[in-house]
């Protein structure tokens, strides 16, 4: 019987466990894929810690997962052997309930979440259903692939449909691990992007990765500064701090929007500044398999590229560690196929 090896949490808070596990077979609707590389995200925390509603254990985390198909299952039309592929957050959906039917795909009833409800990416292989699969350019190296089917989709989803037309000011509020894809998507769609961070020591790479103007929030008033621009037509919000995001809404321009997808705990939000300018706050879901296959493509097409860590799989509790602790620069990614 051919073996696998997989990291699985064996109850909340538990550690990690290396072990060996059979090969799956995948089953009606479903394939199984070989994993090159899985990027380490904080919503793995969520299965790591127990705090997702209905986690049945042991599991295994991870949804940012690159690799290749090696089996499909019966019943699945489209996939084969040998396809470069990603899965991310939204791990797959049924097609028929009304959220569903209506082409609401991330807010199917029934919708999973890869590592969540069923087995993710910390492993050799992966059954995943055949909806939650993205198509990845054959060139694309599987390390620099894994962070955007998360941290890339994210950002990049929200950018394109964020109303913003190229010329217009976009901001990106945080340069961290969503951040630093969001200024590099921001510039490649032709925005006017403006880098938000804490710090004059963050300037040099937020204009390196594609920011024309720059502004330390610790020195300066950022929502002055974004209306000496004329105002932002929307600021992605990617610090997870609420403080930092109720400092900014004052820069929006008329009918702007702030657009979260950082997940702080609260905010504070003006009534009136919001009535005044037509302005608005709106949060973004990452999105589904085919934004995921979109984002590789505009990636590689464009050059955008995460910065990574690597670790390999059975340094899986020092990497998940490095990137709990906000340190990593700026993504964790464990390599394993």
């Amino acid at each position: 019987m051919a073996m696998m090896r997989v990291a699985q949490v064996s109850r909340p808070n538990g550690p990690f466990e290396i072990v060996e596990r059979p090969v799956p077979e995948p089953t009606a609707g479903t394939v199984r894929i070989k994993v090159h590389a899985c990027g380490i995200c904080h919503s793995d925390s969520f299965t790591k810690e127990g705090t997702f509603p209905g986690i049945q254990y042991p599991r295994v985390p991870g949804h940012e997962v690159a690799g290749v198909i090696d089996a499909v299952g019966p019943g699945v039309a489209g996939w084969q052997p040998g396809q470069k592929v990603g899965v991310g957050w939204s791990g797959g959906y049924c097609g028929y309930c009304e959220p569903c039917r209506r082409g609401q795909f991330f807010a199917c009833v029934r919708g999973q979440i890869t590592g969540v409800s069923y087995d993710g990416g910390y492993g050799e292989c992966l059954i995943a259903p055949a909806s939650a699969v993205a198509l990845m350019p054959a060139e694309f190296p599987p390390v620099e692939a894994a962070p955007l089917l998360c941290a890339g989709l994210t950002t990049f989803n929200a950018l394109r449909n964020s109303g913003a037309r190229p010329g217009d000011v976009v901001a990106v509020l945080g340069l961290g691990g969503l951040g630093h894809l969001g200024i590099q998507y921001a510039a490649k769609m032709g925005f006017h992007t403006v880098g938000i961070a804490r710090g004059k020591d963050k300037e040099a790479l937020a204009r390196q990765l594609g920011a024309s103007v720059y502004i330390d929030s610790q020195a300066q008033d950022a929502a002055a500064e974004l209306l000496k621009l004329g105002g932002a037509k929307v600021i992605l919000a990617t610090a997870t701090s609420g403080a930092a995001m109720s400092a900014v809404q004052g820069g929006l321009a008329i009918d702007g929007t702030l657009l979260i997808v950082g997940a702080a705990e609260s905010m504070q939000v003006s009534p009136l500044g919001m009535i005044m300018g037509c302005r608005s706050i709106k949060g973004w879901y990452s999105g589904t398999s085919i934004d995921s296959q979109d984002t590789l493509a505009f990636s590689i097409r464009t050059g955008v590229r995460p910065m990574n860590e690597t670790y390999p799989l059975e340094r899986v509790a020092e990497a998940y560690d490095r990137m709990m602790s906000g340190k990593a620069r700026f993504r964790v990614v464990l390599t394993i196929g």
